[in-house]
């Protein structure tokens, strides 16, 4: 359990998350994330990195429970700084990455994809961000980046999810294959990406990122804000009591 790194194939860096059963990333586990991406960039023979996931989703956000069981504040300050900290190592590490998502992608996995220079996903896939149910904000900035602007805000406003046939239809999942087939579908673009000039892979990536019509860092910093604000006013606290509620409740009645 926790983040492991392996050596595919020559050239290729392959990261796993494995929080049974849901992914739910406690705050070790997002900085965990970020070490492990970056440790892939920094060796010069790395090209590409494959992130992906065990069970049954790819990624469910922070671990809420987490959060809750600690008093005050600082529980939250650091699950956003963990998840800052993974999406940051994504979108900046020096080669491209490849996010293999299975199941359900939600909230901090957003953030994860967004970030992603490509996205290869199974046909179960769904993504969203369900923020607003939680009372928190966040992770707009990499779902913009996943659909259109007025899409985005449909999805966040109402804390819907997309599929991955609807995200291809849109352009950014590169590929949708049956489940079974993901990790090999993932390696194969791996492959194709490792078999260039890592010299020139490397400054691609710093050209693409230098390109880049938004600073992701910025954005996201800004959006943690009202996330905070959130918080300070007690209004967080109590739509997640309100939810816990409603799940025990429904878990009562079946």
């Amino acid at each position: 359990m926790g983040i492991n790194r392996h050596s595919e194939s020559t050239g290729i860096a392959v990261v796993t998350v494995d929080y049974p059963p849901v992914n739910a990333i406690p705050t070790d586990g997002w900085f965990a994330i970020a070490d492990e991406v970056r440790e892939a960039g920094r060796d010069q023979k790395t090209k590409v990195v494959v992130l992906r996931a065990e069970n049954r989703g790819f990624n469910a956000g922070v671990d809420i429970k987490e959060i809750q069981s600690k008093p005050g504040h600082q529980a939250l300050i650091d699950a956003n700084h963990g998840c800052f900290d993974a999406f940051a190592a994504v979108y900046d590490c020096p080669v491209p990455v490849i996010a293999a998502v299975q199941g359900f992608c939600l909230g901090g996995g957003i953030g994860l994809v967004g970030n992603a220079d490509v996205v290869i996903a199974s046909d179960d896939a769904t993504f969203g961000l369900p923020e607003v149910d939680r009372g928190a904000l966040g992770a707009a900035t990499h779902l913009s980046r996943l659909v259109p602007q007025h899409l985005m805000r449909a999805l966040f406003f109402t804390a819907s999810t997309i599929t991955a046939q609807q995200l291809h239809h849109h352009g950014s999942v590169y590929q949708v294959v049956p489940r079974a087939e993901l990790d090999a579908a993932a390696l194969k673009v791996a492959e194709n990406i490792a078999a260039k000039d890592g010299r020139v892979i490397r400054a691609a990536k710093r050209a693409l990122n230098g390109i880049d019509t938004q600073d992701v860092h910025r954005s996201y910093r800004y959006e943690q804000g009202f996330t905070f604000e959130l918080n300070l006013a007690g209004v967080a606290d109590e739509i997640r009591a309100k939810f816990d509620d409603d799940l025990a409740a429904r878990k009562s009645g079946e």
